[in-house]
């Protein structure tokens, strides 16, 4: 098939914004050649290849689509956590860059913040004062036949944040935009509050700002409840693979297999034995304690009946108490979370680490949230 060449470029732009918005490729310049090949059936001209701002616009098309409303509450939270995190790390001189700022986020967008010091310790630092939750990364890239190393910093929050962190003498350096091929916009703490006060003409900064504060962070309070099970050991006799930890995530990897959007189902999963780390006695009832604030509804419905769940399978249940589960819209996935906790004990099979299950509920929490 023979396109006229802005056609083509039309074709291949929304070709690659698909590929790009649902994360199958992270990098315009694969992108657009991925969707080049796909739609030219081969090869294709350099001159109808779409620019980087053309797919840019596409994205933020299916965003809109998609996201509806929800995209425009989510940016200007992600704008207000951006600037609150920059103003706990000003002596680094933070600068917001990206989609944040411009507005192009999309379906797990991150925030992207440039932070200027000689030191990777002295930011770590910063961060474990304020007790932030963090992953170093360092990443060797290769460009225009120069080779160098970026340090980048991914905070686990409410919205993926990562800091890319450069020398202090680059503070005031003039960066280009891989999109635009012009100077980079970003905002410092300074810009970037006349800009949020301009944005949004109603908002009480300083108000927002201490709101975000006061926030707890559930995935740190899940990560705080769930660490200690490591330790907890079981019955061998109907807990052969050991402690409670890999159990909870022997049941979260078969739950994410049978359900892997339902961040309230796999949850339960995680989270229904965590209170056997404080009292074993009554674990249902000292974990739902723990938990309350930081669970939905449903997802403490199904931790508060796993154990019940347990006897449908063994057909030791009461008729009345079966009929009573039953009414509950959420029975099915309950006797699924009742079959995931059974089939999670077994020894020396391969499980997710607790950070990679919490990072994937952190995903889907940010994503469909």
């Amino acid at each position: 098939m023979v396109f006229p060449p802005s056609k083509l470029r039309r074709q291949i732009a929304w070709q690659a914004a698909q590929l790009m918005y649902t994360r199958q490729e992270s990098e315009y310049y694969r992108a657009k050649m991925k969707a080049a090949r796909h739609v030219c059936q081969g090869w294709v001209k350099p001159a109808d290849l779409p620019s980087n701002a053309e797919i840019r616009d596409e994205i933020q098309g299916l965003a809109r689509l998609y996201e509806g409303e929800s995209r425009s509450h989510h940016l200007r939270e992600m704008r207000l956590e951006a600037l609150h995190l920059m103003r706990r790390l000003a002596r680094f001189r933070p600068r917001l860059i990206g989609s944040v700022l411009t507005g192009h986020v999309r379906q797990g967008s991150d925030i992207d913040i440039h932070v200027f010091s000689d030191s990777i310790e002295a930011v770590t630092l910063a961060l474990d004062e304020d007790g932030v939750v963090y992953d170093v990364e360092r990443k060797r890239v290769r460009k225009h036949g120069e080779e160098r190393i970026f340090t980048h910093i991914h905070v686990r929050d409410r919205f993926p944040l990562e800091l890319t962190v450069y020398a202090s003498d680059l503070a005031h350096y003039v960066f280009k935009s891989s999109v635009t091929g012009k100077a980079m916009e970003r905002a410092s703490i300074a810009e970037l509050e006349q800009f949020l006060r301009r944005e949004y003409p109603d908002i009480d900064l300083e108000q927002e700002v201490l709101a975000i504060e006061d926030q707890v962070d559930r995935f740190q309070v899940f990560e705080a409840l769930l660490l200690p099970l490591e330790n907890v050991k079981q019955s061998p006799k109907y807990h052969p693979e050991g402690d409670v930890l890999y159990h909870s995530l022997q049941v979260f990897d078969l739950a994410r297999d049978e359900l892997p959007y339902d961040e309230e189902f796999l949850l339960a999963a995680l989270l229904h034995d965590v209170g056997k780390g404080i009292d074993k006695s009554d674990h249902t009832a000292a974990g739902l304690e723990a938990l309350e604030g930081f669970i939905t509804e449903r997802t403490a419905w199904l931790i508060e009946h796993h154990m019940a769940a347990q006897q449908v399978l063994d057909g030791t249940i009461g008729v009345r108490a079966r009929r009573r589960l039953q009414q509950n819209e959420s029975y099915d996935e309950l006797i699924l979370l009742a079959r995931c906790d059974r089939h999670g004990r077994q020894r020396g099979v391969q499980a997710p680490e607790l950070d990679e299950a919490l990072d994937y509920l952190r995903e889907l929490a940010t994503t469909f949230g």
